[in-house]
Parts: structure tokens; C-alpha cells; sequence
């Protein structure tokens, strides 16, 4: 799955003057992998919560002058869903249900970013497949701080929030599967390379 947040010009010019500067260096923050995780809880029968995670996330946030005028983008790889059951993740990715041939990713593109200290929110737009809906984000920023051994800090950050499997057209299986999906990122970002575009 692809998670893209980008600010349009205009929510750029409406923000950057009225929000605060991140305490992060500007340019390009690579998602550092092995510590990151896009995980998702959805109701089983009403009376109890399947969990899964998506293994294959790509991600990048572009730091700027202010939160108006900062980005981040991230991709998913439907197919890489793991609820720990692999016959039901292959059912899950076939064509009656999921159906990742025709819908390989899931992308998010931020329209505007808002918030201040630890506590911020992100509004954009969800793409699952040909179907475009608008979703916002709570999100928590845990800090910096460098790694034994590297040069580059590690910026943290927690986001949650959640959809409604019908806006989407994955309305398969009503009341053996919950209407509601909700979506926790946990998600580190390493410091741009010095020079670095």
C-alpha cells in the first residue's frame, strides 16, 4: 500500500503562515523499514476483532518551512496483507473479495497537516484501486533522536484512523465483516542525507 500526502498549492498558501515551524531538518525523510508498521483491526461476526498488517509500506516525508507547506507520501501493497492465517489472506486477496489485480495499492495524498508539540492531524485523500474518498488522521509525533552507530536521527510518529469499507466499494461479506476498518501507522522517518536534494 502507497500512503501519499501532498499539499495542494492553495492549502499551502492558507497554512504555512498560520502554523508552526516542525522541529525536524528540511527535505526528505526516508521511512526507515524495519522499524515502522501499518497494522488494521476489522469486527469478525460483531463479536470479536480480526487484526492483520500490510509487510510491503513505502513511505517519505518532506519537511518544509511549516506544516503547510510539509508532505509526506507512502505506498502499500495490498497483497502483502498478513492476518497470520494464510489460507484467509489468500481468500482475502482474490477477486471476490479484495481482489489486489485490480486494486494493488492503497494510496494517501494529504491535502492539509495541522496541529502543534506532540499532537497534530492530517486530512487528505484515500485511493483503494479507481475509488478516491477523503480521510483524516489523528497523529502523535513521538520526537528525534539519533542511533548508535548513525548519523542520521530517527523522527517518530503515530497515526490512526478509520474507513468504511462500502465508500470503497469492499463491501463483500456484510455481517461477517465489520463496516469499519480501522488503520494504526506506526512510522519512523530517517533525517535527510546532508546536500541532498
Amino acid at each position: 500500500m502507497t500512503l501519499e500526502t501532498t499539499n495542494t498549492s492553495e492549502a499551502a498558501d492558507t497554512n504555512s503562515a498560520a502554523l508552526p515551524s516542525l522541529p525536524l531538518a528540511a527535505g526528505r525523510w526516508e521511512i526507515e523499514p524495519f522499524h515502522s508498521a501499518v497494522t488494521f483491526s476489522i469486527r469478525h461476526l460483531g463479536i470479536s476483532k480480526v487484526r492483520g498488517r500490510f509487510a510491503d509500506v513505502q513511505a517519505e516525508l518532506v519537511v518544509g518551512e511549516s506544516a503547510g507547506t510539509s508532505s509526506v507520501t507512502a505506498t502499500i501493497a495490498l497483497a502483502s496483507i498478513d492476518t497470520s492465517n494464510k489460507d484467509r489472506d489468500a481468500h482475502v486477496r482474490a477477486s471476490d473479495l479484495l481482489d489486489v489485480e485490480k486494486r494493488p495499492t492503497m494510496t494517501f495524498r494529504s491535502t492539509v497537516i495541522q496541529g502543534a508539540g506532540e499532537e497534530w492531524s492530517m486530512a487528505g485523500e484515500l485511493t483503494i484501486g479507481d475509488v478516491t474518498r477523503p480521510v483524516t488522521l489523528a497523529v502523535e509525533f513521538g520526537g528525534v533522536e539519533g542511533f548508535p552507530g548513525q548519523e542520521r536521527r530517527h523522527a517518530g510518529f503515530e497515526a490512526s484512523g478509520e474507513i468504511r469499507r462500502s465508500e470503497f466499494g469492499l463491501d463483500f461479506a456484510p455481517g461477517l465483516l465489520g463496516e469499519v476498518v480501522k488503520i494504526q501507522l506506526d512510522m519512523q522517518f530517517l533525517e535527510p542525507v546532508a546536500g541532498q536534494d
